[in-house]
């Protein structure tokens, strides 16, 4: 069995009520942060742990507060990312739902590592049912006195509010996140300066993903130096992977990082149950619709031949060429039956309709891209229109604001070099 650090009370009943929550070890982490560490030290520790983001980018998280400026009289904010809108991701959903005071806890020892007195959790509209949760939680910790003023018999303050979005792709970027909390159109900002220096209201903040903050409170427990052996090399810790597609058994798991081939976790009754009705394995989308799409051969092993594992670092290996990411751990398996061509189309579709419009190569590019893939997989298209959706993707990789022009061009160069014969298949 896998090592268990977020959901290691998965199968406790009323896990997400505070009573239950503090049965099981709950805010005995705040706790320690609170009465016996520094927010120097705990930073010290997060960085010890190695943990990395864990939304999509996989950047340092200690690295990241660290850069945190403090300048006197200034507050500081720490924003939960909880607009979980990548396709093919719903391990954030799951932590919130299940597991809240998990998240509030995190938030706690986060929030004073980072000597912040006011906490926002960013929801996605989306998941509205999933606010009265989190409300709740909110409430109750506060009425034990983990919350409010002077927490735990300390000068430590802390207010957490809980704010809904209303279900743009692009409140996933950080700045556009920071823009929609302050009442704006969520339009990403232009870097420098970034959010640690003028983030919320013009003030330094963090903003760390769900799956991050909640990380967090299993650091504090055992110390930055155990977290760091759980995993391998750079990929530390656990991580929560959102599995779904053509497989027995989608759902949510934790595993141990770099301890699991794609293999094993594709075909293991522990995790996925094996590609469904007996059908072979056509290809891979590890993390989130944003990632390139990997065929069996190198989605299974490295272009070395080494067994390909759930990592950072081994699913990067060989590049974008014949590798891809780890990223917000959304994994979308697809059986021998999918044509790429068509299954890119949605994705195509997904990211013209979320860009927000700043950038002529994300708003015009995004909308060719789509049509050329419309006008291929409904008879119309040309052998030509293969290379041109090549092109347009070069056009936008890596010449937008924000990462959503690289999220929606990976994909398509992922396709077009690994799956043209599918292209070609819809060309007459």
């Amino acid at each position: 069995m896998s090592t268990k650090l977020l959901l290691k009370n998965d199968h406790v009943a009323n896990i997400n009520k505070l009573e239950v929550y503090k049965q099981h070890g709950g805010y005995a982490s705040a706790e320690k942060a609170i009465k016996t560490m520094t927010s120097d030290t705990l930073v010290d520790e997060v960085k010890k742990s190695g943990l990395r983001g864990r939304g999509g980018a996989g950047f340092p998280t200690g690295m990241k507060w660290s850069f945190l400026a403090k300048p006197a009289g200034v507050p500081r904010y720490l924003v939960c990312n909880a607009d979980e809108s990548e396709p093919g991701t719903f391990k954030d959903r799951y932590l919130m739902e299940r597991h809240p005071h998990l998240l509030i806890e995190g938030m706690i020892c986060s929030s004073f590592a980072l000597g912040a007195n006011t906490g926002f959790i960013y929801i996605r509209g989306e998941y509205f049912y999933i606010v009265p949760i989190l409300e709740k939680a909110i409430e109750e910790a506060k009425a034990a006195g983990y919350l409010g003023n002077n927490i735990l018999g300390t000068d430590y303050n802390l207010e957490l509010h809980v704010q809904v979005g209303g279900g743009a792709y692009i409140c996933g970027e950080e700045t556009a996140l920071l823009e929609s909390l302050e009442g704006k159109r969520g339009n990403p900002r232009m870097k420098p300066p970034f959010p640690a220096v003028a983030g919320l209201y013009g003030c330094p903040t963090v903003v760390n993903n769900v799956e991050t903050i909640a990380a967090v409170v299993p650091i504090v427990a055992m110390g930055g130096d155990e977290y760091a052996k759980i995993g391998v090399g750079k990929s530390t810790g656990t991580k929560l992977i959102s599995a779904s597609g053509h497989i027995n058994k989608p759902g949510v798991y934790e595993i141990e990082l770099g301890k699991v081939s794609v293999e094993e976790f594709i075909n293991s009754e522990e995790y996925c149950g094996g590609v469904w009705k007996g059908r072979k394995l056509k290809a891979v989308v590890a993390g989130g619709s944003s990632v390139p799409i990997l065929p069996t051969n190198l989605i299974l092993q490295t272009a070395d031949g080494n067994p390909r594992m759930m990592s950072y670092e081994s699913l990067g290996e060989g590049g974008f060429i014949s590798g891809t990411m780890m990223g917000s751990g959304g994994f979308i398996v697809m059986d021998e039956t999918v044509n790429i061509a068509e299954n890119l189309y949605t994705f195509n579709r997904f990211y013209h309709h979320e860009s927000c419009g700043q950038c002529s190569p994300c708003r015009e590019g995004t909308g060719w891209m789509e049509k050329l893939t419309h006008s291929i997989i409904s008879g119309h298209g040309k052998p030509s229109d293969i290379d041109l959706l090549w092109d347009l993707q070069t056009k936008i990789d890596g010449k937008t604001i924000c990462p959503l022009g690289e999220a929606a061009a990976w994909p398509v160069a992922s396709a077009v070099r690994h799956f043209r014969a599918d292209f070609e298949k819809l060309i007459h």
